[in-house]
């Protein structure tokens, strides 16, 4: 009989959370799992135990329709020190919590002193954090 296994993505998706807080769930031991080379898989049976809830009755449900922008930004002609500010102050807003499911990823090239963020997330958010991104970038 072969046992169902979830990927960290689909049992952040299951459960509303984000990844990042299913890895933590993993890594302190509150949620049982399975390294299978550089992934964790989470047993059905495990995931039950973990939520108090069984997942056939969440399979049976409808899924909800979910709704994720991407988006790149690139400020040219800007510092390391500029590009820190920004990145930290978009960081910290993150970090706040209350905003919404936002990921942000930065990358700085220092040859062609250009800064590049990545966003993924719901479109309202996103929309508020560009216009956050646009008056920093103007002002650095």
């Amino acid at each position: 009989m072969a046992q169902e296994l979830y990927s960290v993505e689909q049992v952040a998706e299951r459960l509303g959370l984000h990844v990042r807080t299913i890895r933590n769930y993993v890594r302190a031991g509150r949620l049982k799992a399975v390294r299978i080379g550089k992934q964790y898989r989470i047993s059905r049976e495990d995931l039950e135990a973990f939520t108090g809830t069984s997942a056939a009755v969440s399979d049976a449900g409808t899924r909800k329709r979910h709704v994720e922008v991407s988006s790149i930004v690139q400020v040219d002609a800007i510092d390391r020190a500029g590009a820190d500010r920004i990145t930290t102050h978009v960081m910290a807003s993150l970090n706040q919590g209350g905003i919404g499911h936002l990921r942000v990823e930065a990358a700085y090239d220092e040859d062609r002193a250009t800064l590049k963020l990545i966003v993924l997330g719901e479109p309202e958010v996103s929309a508020e954090l560009l216009r956050l991104i646009a008056l920093m970038a103007k002002a650095s």
